[in-house]
């Protein structure tokens, strides 16, 4: 029994005993009991029982309500069998329900290949290198992440690996971030389960996975737990490397994204297979497709070609040929809502996409290419063509309902892969995204954006995320001030100075009412004005700031914690704008000790440490 559903037959059989005991009264009636000391006791009694009972029989009602509640999230939210019910791994026998890309259907007659294998999507599973550690990781629990090139095989070596160590745990696979915190608490409370985690970099942001809700599912013990994740090498660079931005809410951001990471063992899959892969898969040559990989070994993965990755891509570049041939029709305004695709998810749109909104976009790429001079195909047939599969594997487009789609990631990583550093999403295109997306789609194109140094998109984003979230969820919920702050941020980038310290003001006010004066949000809310005002050149009041937010977080973070130590730089910038030298270069020799101590030289940040001394020290008299 789950702990939940224990706590729950606990309530019940508390409140249905005391209920009992609260008819003591009539049973001394019935008996015929006279005594008036036993009946008023009983009388007695029984009122503060009934009263008692019947706060029990509320909290009884809440615990059903919100096991209820719970139940709908994760029927509504997860991968459930046809009764509404998780399933275990062992039930879970369709890999394309867990991320697993499709193959071609095989046209080869049965009597050449095992009959079953005729017409799977799937092809039979040739064995990877990482299987035994990934098998044995699997085995003993933790957060386990594969990360490799999209069509590396990612989620397949895991749903095999997973089905092979672990049949009877039953499996929580949240379709979408909305629905991993109802996820996170069904993994709480069982005993034994993998949660599935396919495209981690979806899960992760605001009100995503963190290293919190990591601790609360795998810490304790008592259990067999996994958290399995496969993620993008792609998206693993920008998640890991260093942070664009020296503002502190920027790097707390980052900082927060890749200690999510850090708590997983990590395990690389390659992309083109090696040698002994290649030679496991030659004994499954019965297979026309994999005969059909192997052919083109040297140039292809075998996954990247089975999940026709290299077609469809020279599809969507053929497709951009001018249309003038009625005999051989092309189709660019496909190829354009393609390119509007994947420059959205790379802008940092992980939701699937409106068609709608495709619509709006797709003509800044195709007046690019071209525009008439294409003679571009109406709308509908570009629709068809788009979504329709390819060699009965995916769409280019892939159709999530009648009104939204979800880009192939290859083509994505494709293009993210080969694109310069510099290259970035137009800014027309994610002003059009920006004014119609949802308050999390706002955020993540704002945070990308910022970490671009696009600062004027990233307050268009942020004051977008801001002002829904204080229409629906009203001005001093945590979110809503959450995007206040961004907004506060970027303005202060801006060089909207005086409008960032209004902000600032605002929201450390409203954190201070709600959530206390030394939650750490209140806290970076302060060390964020204190920035700004010295920025305003008002020194004495960014002093006295920064040395609050040190004590605070001395307190309550302890004297080396980054965040500690990052408020002490601070002041000792101030110190040293004051020019009082002698007090900054102690406080930054304290800082460079203390990172020196905690991050282990010679990483960057700590030599980074030593600038500020240089500055400071290249100031005092001689």
């Amino acid at each position: 029994m789950s702990p939940g559903a224990w706590r729950e037959s606990r309530l019940l059989l508390i409140a249905a005993g005391l209920a009992l005991l609260a008819t003591a009264p009539a049973v001394l009636a019935t008996f015929k009991v006279t005594n008036r000391w036993a009946v008023g006791a009983a009388v007695g009694g029984a009122a503060v029982l009934v009263a008692v009972a019947t706060v029990w029989q509320e909290r009884y009602k809440r615990a059903a309500q919100q096991r209820d509640e719970q139940a709908l999230k994760i029927e509504s939210g997860c991968l459930v069998l046809p009764s509404g019910r998780l399933p275990t791994v062992a039930q879970t026998t369709d890999p394309l329900r867990l991320g697993v890309h499709p193959a071609p259907i095989s046209a080869v007659k049965p009597a050449q290949q095992p009959a079953a294998a005729a017409a799977e999507r799937v092809p039979v599973y040739v064995p990877r290198d990482i299987d035994a550690d990934l098998r044995e990781r699997l085995a003993r629990g933790g957060f386990v992440l594969l990360v490799g090139d999209s069509t590396a095989g990612k989620s397949r070596a895991a749903y095999e690996a997973m089905r092979t160590t672990l049949p009877d745990h039953l499996l929580i696979a949240p379709q979408n971030r909305a629905a991993l915190p109802a996820a996170l608490a069904q993994a709480v409370s069982t005993r034994r389960c993998v949660l599935w985690l396919s495209d981690l970099e979806h899960y992760l942001g605001a009100d995503g996975l963190t290293r919190t809700g990591i601790a609360r599912v795998l810490s304790g013990n008592g259990h067999h737990r996994i958290i399995l994740a496969t993620l993008r090498a792609a998206e693993q660079a920008r998640l890991t490397g260093g942070p664009t931005t020296q503002d502190e809410a920027g790097r707390t951001a980052h900082h927060e994204a890749r200690e999510a990471l850090e708590q997983a063992h990590l395990l690389r899959m390659q992309r083109v297979f090696s040698a002994a892969e290649q030679q496991r898969a030659r004994a499954r040559e019965w297979d026309p497709r994999i005969a059909d990989a192997l052919a083109r070994a040297d140039v292809y993965g075998l996954a990247e070609y089975l999940a026709a990755g290299p077609e469809l891509l020279r599809d969507w570049h053929d497709a951009w040929s001018p249309n003038t041939d009625p005999a051989a029709p092309t189709y660019p305004r496909a190829a354009a809502l393609i390119a509007a695709a994947i420059d959205i998810r790379r802008a940092g749109h992980t939701a699937p996409l409106s068609r709608h909104l495709l619509e709006a976009t797709h003509e800044h790429y195709l007046t690019q290419r071209g525009g008439r001079r294409l003679q571009p195909e109406p709308l509908p047939t570009a629709w068809e063509w788009v979504t329709k599969p390819r060699r009965a594997t995916t769409a280019l487009l892939q159709p999530e309902d009648d009104e939204h789609v979800q880009v192939f990631d290859y083509l994505t990583d494709t293009v993210q892969r080969h694109s310069a550093p510099g290259e970035h999403v137009p800014a027309d295109v994610i002003q059009t995204v920006l004014a119609d997306c949802a308050p999390q789609d706002a955020t993540d194109i704002a945070a990308t954006a910022y970490a671009q140094g696009r600062y004027q998109l990233a307050e268009i984003g942020w004051r977008a995320a801001y002002g829904a979230r204080d229409t629906t969820l009203g001005p001093e919920h945590p979110d809503t001030l959450t995007s206040r702050h961004n907004l506060a941020v970027a303005l202060r980038d801006l060089g909207r100075l005086e409008e960032a310290e209004a902000e600032h003001r605002a929201v450390l006010d409203a954190r201070t009412r709600v959530l206390g004066p030394e939650h750490p949000k209140t806290l970076s809310s302060r060390s964020n004005l204190s920035v700004v005002l010295r920025d305003l050149g008002r020194l004495e009041e960014a002093e006295a700031e920064h040395r609050a937010v040190l004590g605070a977080r001395t307190r309550v973070l302890g004297p080396e914690h980054p965040h500690t130590l990052i408020s002490r730089s601070s002041l000792a910038v101030v110190l040293g704008d004051l020019g009082r030298l002698e007090e900054a270069e102690a406080e930054h020799r304290a800082v460079l000790g203390a990172r020196t101590r905690v991050l282990v030289l010679p990483r960057a940040s700590s030599w980074r440490g030593v600038g500020p001394d240089h500055a400071v020290l290249s100031g005092l008299p001689s």
